[in-house]
């Protein structure tokens, strides 16, 4: 009897999710890029689809990095969010 080998699931041939980015301005930097080709209609309508869905994604990225500072400050400013003051 011959055992066939197990099929490796190769990431290419199953849908990804894409890759988290690696800072908030690369974030920012893609989410712009996404919105400039969408506002432009470069993309096809099969496409609109999946890169809205990954322009909720970085945004949802850039919020919680925005409120980890925020709650950084918070910690260094002992619990209280103190205003900006201009230099």
């Amino acid at each position: 009897m011959t055992r066939s080998a197990p099929s490796p699931k190769s990431p290419s041939t199953s849908p990804q999710t894409p890759a988290s980015p690696a800072h908030y301005e690369a974030a920012m930097d893609e989410l712009e890029g996404l919105v400039a080709r969408m506002e432009a209609g470069e993309l096809p309508l099969d496409q609109l689809l999946s890169q809205y869905e990954r322009g909720a994604q970085l945004l949802q990225f850039c919020r919680d990095k925005l409120q980890a500072v925020e709650d950084q400050m918070k910690v260094l400013d002992g619990g209280v969010l103190k205003p900006w003051k201009n230099a």
